[in-house]
């Protein structure tokens, strides 16, 4: 017998008024796999993520967290399965330390500890993962840009998830802060968590996608091997666009 997949969506769409944000969005993800999804601008990508941690509630379709059907849960129902996220626009509590941030989702993690010295501990561990040790301290207005996002990361593990919804954590970072964001995600990977990252850079999911979902329109144009996907013609019609196509054909 096959492995249950982590997740899986039968048919998942979300109508707005007239418009279809995701329409009839079918796929699973496995155990331990690291899932590139990307798209131009309102292909639906986000709407995508919110459907899946119950922040938006589909109007039609499915979703399963490892079997289980959770279409529809609140979120704290979704993140209690063991489903983390990072949002976008980073909000984290200015009113308290970069520590004190993290610890409170080891508090509300299902399995964690009540007690705050202890979540304080762990809370260490996790800022040494995301590469934010001796940083605790300090307020997160404090923080630069990159370890802001860092920062996001970190309170995504905090609650030991064993899936993982990455939106954009890249955005905003220099070439050079990108790396140390990658190594973290294939450590994930690693550990056997299983991560879906949507990103639009390009380089990035490349380097650490395991398989590209491409959505367009609100619908899955294609999934499967991350040069393949990107190799493909449809793919660069839609979101790569023609100056990508020759840049590609003059590397080849």
């Amino acid at each position: 017998m096959s492995e249950i997949p982590v997740l899986e969506t039968r048919g998942l769409g979300r109508r707005f008024g007239s418009l279809d944000a995701v329409s009839d969005v079918s796929f699973s993800v496995p155990k331990g796999m690291i899932l590139g999804v990307i798209g131009p601008n309102g292909a639906g990508k986000s709407t995508f993520i919110n459907l899946v941690t119950g922040h938006i509630k589909p109007t039609s379709g499915k979703v399963f967290i490892e079997g289980k059907d959770m279409t529809g849960a609140a979120p704290w129902d979704i993140a209690r399965a063991g489903v983390a996220r990072t949002f976008q626009i980073v909000k984290p509590f200015n009113g308290m330390t970069v520590r004190e941030n993290i610890a409170v989702g080891i508090l509300y993690e299902p399995h964690g500890t009540n007690r705050m010295a202890v979540a304080l501990r762990e809370a260490d561990e996790v800022l040494h993962t995301v590469g934010l040790a001796g940083q605790g301290e300090r307020r997160p207005n404090e923080l630069s840009t990159a370890d802001v996002r860092r920062l996001e990361f970190a309170k995504a593990l905090a609650s030991r998830p064993r899936l993982i919804l990455l939106d954009e954590v890249m955005a905003g970072l220099r070439p050079t802060e990108i790396g140390p964001s990658l190594d973290l995600i294939r450590e994930l990977k690693a550990q056997g968590t299983t991560v879906i990252v949507v990103e639009h850079v390009m380089k990035a999911i490349v380097a650490v996608s395991d398989e590209v979902l491409v959505l367009a329109q609100g619908k899955v144009l294609m999934q499967g091997d991350p040069h393949e996907v990107l190799a493909d013609p449809r793919v660069i019609e839609v979101y790569l666009g023609h100056r990508y196509a020759k840049r590609q054909k003059g590397n080849s």
